[in-house]
C-alpha cells in the first residue's frame, strides 16, 4: 500500500516511524507545515515530522495551503493508495479527500465523537477524564466528523500530565494506524457513523486559561496544573511574584481557599480540599521544587496567595 503521510508536531512522529518499519507499506512522501520561527531569536525551525522524514530519507513537501493547485498536482503525481493524517494542522479540501483509493485516514487523540477539535488530549486532562484513547477515522469535509474505523482505549493516571499522556497516545496512534490499514486493505472494517448527539468540541489552548482559581475544588486545580503542562503552564502569585506551577497533588487538608495550610509540604487550600504544590518556576528563574523556592522566601501558615 502506497502512503502519503501528513503530520506536523511530535505527536505525528511515532505513527510515521511505525508505517516506515512495516514491510507492507511504502511512505512515498510526507506533507508537513512550513518551517516557522521559534524562540526569542526567532530561528527558523522545521516541524518534528520533517526532521523525522529527512532522517528516514522520505521526500518532504511543505505547501502553505492544501487548496493550491500545486499541492493537489503534487499529490496526484505521487498517486497514493491512502493518505494518513495526524495533527497536520491544515484543512484538506474535498478534491484531496477523494483522491486516494482508500481515502484519507486520520489519527485523532480522543475517543470520538467526544473531544473533536484542536486540543483533545489537553482538554481530557483538564476535564478530569479517567479514560481516553485514540481513534482512526475516514476524513470528510467536517472537523473530526468522519466515519470511525478503530479505537484504542487507555486509562489516564491521577497525576499524569497532558504532556505525558500526549506521548503515550502518540505511540498508541502509531500502533492503531498499522492495524487500521491492515484491516482496511483486507476489507475487514465496516466504518461506523459518529453519533453527533454525543459529540463534544475542544478549542485551542491559550494562556488565558493559565491563572489558578483556588476557589475551585482541589481536583479542578490539580487538573488544570496537569492539563496545562508542558504548555502554557498554570500560574499563580506567591509572595507577590508570578509563579508557574508544573506539578501538584490533591491533599485532604482543608481551610479558606487560597490560604497556606502547610509549608512542609507546601499545601494551599482550595474551595474543596487542597493541593500540594510540588514543582514550580518563579518568573525569570529555573524550574525548582516548591521547597527550594520556600527556602528563599519567608512565608507563613495562614498567608493567602
Amino acid at each position: 500500500m502506497r502512503i502519503v503521510y501528513m503530520g506536523t508536531p511530535d505527536f505525528a512522529v511515532p505513527a510515521l516511524e511505525k508505517l516506515v518499519q512495516s514491510p507492507d507499506y511504502t511512505v512515498a512522501a510526507v506533507f508537513t507545515q512550513p518551517d516557522k520561527p521559534k524562540g526569542r531569536k526567532m530561528v527558523m525551525t522545521p516541524p518534528d515530522v520533517k526532521v523525522c522524514a529527512e532522517k528516514l530519507g522520505i521526500p518532504v513537501f511543505q505547501p502553505s495551503s492544501m487548496r493550491s493547485e500545486e499541492a493537489y498536482n503534487s499529490l496526484k503525481e505521487l498517486n497514493p493508495d491512502v493518505i494518513v493524517v495526524a495533527a497536520y494542522g491544515q484543512i484538506l479540501p474535498k478534491a484531496v479527500l477523494d483522491l486516494p483509493k482508500f481515502g484519507c485516514v486520520n489519527i485523532h487523540g480522543s475517543l470520538l465523537p467526544k473531544y473533536r477539535g484542536a486540543a483533545p488530549i489537553q482538554q481530557s486532562v483538564l476535564d478530569g477524564e479517567k479514560v481516553t484513547g485514540v481513534t482512526t477515522m475516514l476524513m470528510d469535509v467536517g472537523l473530526d466528523t468522519g466515519d470511525i474505523l478503530l479505537k484504542a482505549e487507555t486509562e489516564i493516571g491521577e497525576n499524569e500530565t497532558a504532556g505525558e499522556l500526549f506521548d503515550r497516545l502518540a505511540v498508541l496512534g502509531g500502533e492503531l494506524i498499522v492495524e487500521t490499514l491492515d484491516k482496511l486493505k483486507k476489507g475487514e472494517i465496516t466504518p461506523q457513523k459518529q453519533d453527533d448527539s454525543l459529540a463534544t468540541h475542544t478549542s485551542k489552548i491559550t494562556k488565558e486559561l493559565c491563572p489558578i482559581d483556588f476557589n475551585k475544588s482541589a481536583y479542578e486545580v490539580h487538573n488544570k496544573v496537569r492539563g496545562l503542562n508542558p504548555w502554557p503552564v498554570a500560574v499563580t502569585k506567591i509572595a507577590g511574584k508570578t509563579v508557574k506551577v508544573y506539578s501538584s497533588r490533591v491533599s485532604d487538608m482543608s481551610g479558606a481557599a487560597g490560604t497556606i495550610l502547610s509549608l512542609k509540604p507546601f499545601v494551599i487550600a482550595c474551595g474543596d480540599k487542597s493541593v500540594e504544590l510540588i514543582e514550580i518556576q518563579p518568573q525569570g528563574k529555573k524550574r525548582m521544587t516548591a521547597q527550594a523556592f520556600l527556602a528563599g522566601h519567608k512565608l507563613n501558615i495562614g498567608d493567602k496567595l
